[in-house]
């Protein structure tokens, strides 16, 4: 039984994406790819479609995609520096008002005002509808 964490071929995209820890379990994964979240060099994949060194993926989490370059195949989970080695993260860094529109949870209701400030930011007039298109 091979004890190395590391592999010498190509791996399935469900096991590497666990290896590296973007998701917290296999089944995760799998469940991603099977929602079309996963794309390995601009296509959609199935959880059991190969990854080889070379290969760039993008990875849609929380409404953002992730980047990522195989620079290793693993087959078993390591550790955060292991897994800093075996990908290369290229994720442009995220827009800071992005996040602007969002209430912390447990803030309660958006007084009047602040619903106001909420819709100027989404680009949002009186009546809901958007401005910007």
């Amino acid at each position: 039984m091979n004890t190395e964490p590391w592999a010498s071929g190509p791996v399935r995209i469900d096991s590497w994406l666990w290896a590296v820890r973007v998701f917290k379990t296999r089944s995760a994964a799998t469940t991603a790819c099977r929602a079309g979240h996963v794309r390995l060099n601009g296509d959609r994949v199935k959880a059991a479609q190969t990854v080889k060194i070379g290969d760039e993926l993008r990875i849609r989490i929380s409404g953002f995609d992730r980047i990522l370059i195989v620079r290793q195949t693993l087959v078993k989970r390591v550790g955060a520096p292991l897994a800093a080695v075996a990908a290369e993260d290229r994720t442009p860094p995220r827009d800071p008002m992005a996040a602007a529109g969002l209430r912390d949870r447990g803030a309660g209701r958006p007084t009047k005002r602040e619903r106001r400030d909420i819709d100027r930011l989404r680009g949002r007039d009186q009546a809901g509808e958007r401005t910007d298109r």
